[in-house]
């Protein structure tokens, strides 16, 4: 069999799994990660919790690292590449109506609890970058290149580069200031008090 063919057909057994499907495993590993945290979870667990088998699991994620990251990536209402309001206020204005309270919350715990994880193991840290990190980051990049584009902020304006800087740093900072997570409400304001006239929009 071809390389091609070989990719084709490895598409194929992947592709089994029916979004419901997939979306009731990638939630059983956000409820597991929540009870026992990153170390102690295991692909023997999720079998489990979830009645498959450990092959379909590797067959379809390939390791752990990669099926906490694509658990986590499915918690993402939308897709920043998505939004495309015309303006740089109505992109950003989209991002927070999609957000969701509840939902910020679950991940801030999240995020908080692997943070250790992420620190002591190189493959997990990949793949959070590599599948959840980086997508969004390459999705704001987008958003604020068009922004360029259509004269809403200058070529040369110095926090182009440190938005993500600026959104992620809220994210961290909140829940440690002020112990409580960041919420549609608080990502508004933020975004109005710092990111905009930051970027001189």
């Amino acid at each position: 069999m071809g390389g091609t063919d070989m990719t084709e057909a490895m598409a194929a057994r992947r592709s089994r799994i029916t979004p419901e499907r997939q979306a009731e495993l990638h939630e059983a590993v956000l409820d597991l990660l929540r009870d026992v945290g990153y170390e102690a979870l295991t692909m023997d667990a999720v079998a489990a919790r979830t009645k498959s088998s450990k092959a379909t699991l590797y067959r379809q994620w390939g390791s752990k690292p990669e099926l906490v990251a694509k658990a986590l990536r499915c918690t993402q209402p939308v897709s920043l590449r998505e939004i495309d309001t015309g303006s740089l206020r109505g992109d950003f204005a989209r991002m927070v109506e999609h957000s969701d309270d509840a939902q910020m919350a679950k991940d801030t715990a999240l995020m908080r609890g692997l943070a250790h994880a992420v620190h002591e193991s190189p493959e997990l840290h990949k793949a959070l970058r590599d599948l959840l990190v980086d997508p969004e980051i390459n999705g704001l990049q987008t958003m604020l290149r068009r922004a360029v584009d259509r004269g809403e902020i200058r070529p040369d304006c110095p926090a182009l580069d440190f938005v993500p800087h600026m959104l992620i740093g809220a994210f961290i900072a909140l829940p440690l200031i002020e112990d409580r997570p960041v919420d549609r409400a608080f990502l508004g304001d933020f975004i109005d008090a710092v990111v905009f006239p930051a970027l001189g929009v």
